[in-house]
């Protein structure tokens, strides 16, 4: 017969110590797990680069009604991106995704999330939105 003054026992599982690398697909369109800041800075500034450079192109080449449309399905796909992006650097920083929200307030909203997402190094360890990605 079980002691009924005896403590509760529950099983303990380990902590998260490492995780997967994210694919480049995973690294753009999902909104789960984490990132560093040389993941987030490169493919910000690849996404730009390449947005930017496509645009110039295409404005070449392209009639201007086409190429607002093409530019439409195009800024979509880069803002997705960046969400993406941004959602996994503040899960680095053990925080909600929703923080993206910040940056709508005026000046400061974008200063403190440039601060938060692009310079302040990301939790050590694992958090609960994964192990750590450095």
């Amino acid at each position: 017969m079980e002691n009924p003054y005896a403590a509760p026992t529950a099983t303990i599982t380990a902590p998260i110590t490492s995780s997967a690398p994210l694919t480049w697909k995973q690294i753009l369109f999902s909104f789960e797990g984490r990132i560093p800041r040389r993941i987030f800075w490169g493919y910000t500034l690849l996404s730009m680069g390449i947005g930017w450079g496509a645009f110039f192109v295409m404005s070449l080449i392209l009639p201007q009604m086409l190429l607002f449309a093409l530019g439409a399905i195009a800024y979509i796909a880069i803002l997705w991106a960046g969400l993406a992006l941004s959602a996994k650097r503040w899960h680095d920083r053990d925080k909600a995704a929703t923080w993206i929200l910040i940056a709508f307030i005026p000046i400061v909203g974008g200063i403190w999330s440039f601060v938060e997402c692009g310079c302040l190094r990301g939790t050590e360890g694992a958090n609960k939105y994964g192990g750590d990605p450095t």
